[in-house]
């Protein structure tokens, strides 16, 4: 789930005393109440190759406990996270401010299904595979392709979902056998300390995962030190962290930002499509790089749609999560985020664009709080349906029909999800298929994320490779093709030295056998 985070931010030590080269210490404060809840220390370069070294070092023998060792940590892990549920959900809604519903159904949830999941998976989408081949200079040899760790991983996660997204790619690079740098946003560092915490306790060996904590300069440093780099965030800090993987010749995969459509035919379940626009859209606060952030509605169902959304919106209850229940939309996590919201809203009002519900930031209390707002009378003339807004707004634009739907929704640099709603399957399946975007729901929105056999990733400008799914796992290792030619094989082959005339012309013939009888034009 993309960001909106315009540095490279991580974090690195693994409970213990941090190393040198720490910097100024960094403030971590609860968005809900302005309260400081704790402060981390900010690494430098030195720091960050000190702790690549150990993770290095730790690397080869993780590995070689093999599949079987490595998932049964994990398999401790999910215990761990189910067993100290609560004391993870305060920790996450501490330093983002969601609201305890969502930390969670989307971070608790995710994380304890990604632990078994990758336990019980990786052998199947990494174990060596007995390849057959048509070639007849491969007869009688038997082919393998092995997947082999990459060595350290660097992972530069997101401030909007600690757990789920900055903590979360971790869990399959370890399964493949690599260690892992985890870089944190400053913004939202605690999770990822206190995940680091619950592996240790659950006997992972010392060093091969470590959080480095810290601002730009730690995730840069990162970059310069790791085998491969993954980063979550928006699509300016992901085309700089491609250029600097690439001077490296290191691999990188990027999860980036997103303005996921949403098509409501006439023929929909209007109330099914309201309640998941009013959900998926402010669920966090809007702050999910898959939320939806543009609906296009058809023409005879609009006025409906648009009022039931109106009066669902108008009912959200906004403010400080107090425990369970408490509150529907919580805090804008990253202070920046709560100018751009602003912005693009009161830049779709002077261009003619109307609140129904909220429309301006909660004034007058200690967080950071945006009122859920729904828009009217939007077109792509506004940064509401063109740029990442990341914030609990949802703009409905009239269409006049699915064609017209379906253009405006690829009219996008972005493609992450999309989602279509018809009773006719069928159709909504066509027009899936049609949507320029990772991932496309029909009659839901963002469920796919939770299949973690499906392929999550964007795009277009929303990324490069997928978390989830057999890549999901093997973009953190390489390829290595094998081949056993058996003992009782030719002392010589026959294309070997010294060429001879005779078997040139014999070989030539073999070829126009086996080559030459295609069919032409």
């Amino acid at each position: 789930m993309a960001i909106v985070e315009e540095q490279v931010h991580p974090e690195v030590h693994n409970g213990a005393t941090p190393p040198v080269g720490v910097g100024a210490e960094i403030p971590v404060e609860n968005p809900a109440t302005g309260e400081i809840v704790r402060t981390v220390p900010d690494l430098d370069g030195a720091a960050v190759a000190e702790m690549a070294a150990r993770g290095r070092a730790a690397q080869t023998a993780w590995e070689a406990i093999g599949f079987a060792g490595r998932a049964k940590i994990m398999l401790r892990a999910q215990k761990w996270l189910i067993d100290n549920s609560e004391r993870v959900i305060e920790t996450i809604v501490s330093e983002t401010g969601k609201t305890w519903e969502d930390a969670e159904f989307a971070e608790i949830a995710y994380a304890a299904n990604a632990f078994g999941f990758w336990a019980k998976a990786t052998e199947r989408y990494l174990g060596d595979e007995r390849i057959k081949s048509a070639q007849l200079l491969v007869k009688g040899k038997k082919l393998i392709l092995r997947y082999r760790p990459l060595g350290l991983i660097g992972v530069i996660g997101p401030w909007n979902y600690p757990l789920t997204n900055s903590f979360g790619d971790s869990i399959p690079a370890l399964m493949a056998g690599n260690s892992v740098i985890l870089k944190p946003s400053e913004v939202t560092p605690l999770t990822s300390l206190l995940m680091a915490e619950a592996l240790s306790e659950c006997g992972l060996p010392e060093h091969v995962f470590q959080v480095a904590t810290g601002r730009g300069g730690t995730g840069a440093a990162l970059i310069d030190n790791v085998d491969m780099i993954m980063f979550t965030g928006s699509t300016r800090t992901g085309r700089m962290v491609a250029q600097e993987a690439a001077k490296r010749l290191i691999p990188c995969s990027l999860e980036l930002g997103g303005k996921d459509p949403m098509i409501v035919l006439s023929d929909a379940d209007l109330e099914r499509a309201a309640n998941l626009a009013v959900y998926y859209s402010m669920q966090n606060a809007g702050q999910t790089c898959i939320s939806i952030e543009r609906v296009y509605v058809e023409e005879p169902i609009y006025d409906q749609f648009v009022a039931r959304v109106a009066e669902k919106t108008r009912a959200l209850r906004v403010g400080k999560p107090s425990g369970p229940g408490s509150v529907d939309v919580g805090a804008i996590t990253f202070p920046p985020q709560l100018d751009i919201i602003s912005e693009h809203v009161s830049d779709a009002v002077a261009k003619g664009a109307k609140a129904l519900t909220g429309g301006k930031a909660v004034e007058n209390v200690p967080g950071r709080f945006y009122e859920p707002t729904v828009l009217v009378d939007v077109d792509h003339s506004m940064k509401i349906m063109t740029e990442e807004t990341f914030g609990p707004t949802l703009p409905i634009m009239k269409v006049s029909d699915a064609e017209e739907a379906v253009r405006l929704a690829n009219e996008s640099p972005y493609g992450l999800g999309a989602s279509v709603f018809t009773r006719d399957t069928e159709r909504g399946e066509a027009l899936a298929k049609r949507i320029h975007a990772g991932a496309t729901n029909v009659n839901d929105a963002l469920i796919n994320y939770t299949a973690l056999e499906l392929p999550m990733g964007g795009a277009k400008a929303s990324g490069l490779g997928h978390r989830h799914g057999a890549g999901g796992i093997r973009k953190y290792c390489s390829q290595q093709a094998i081949v056993i030619t058996p003992r009782l094989a030719l002392k010589r082959e026959v294309h070997m030295f010294p060429y001879k005339a005779k078997t040139t012309r014999m070989l030539m013939r073999f070829f126009r056998l086996m080559y030459g009888r295609g069919k032409r034009d």
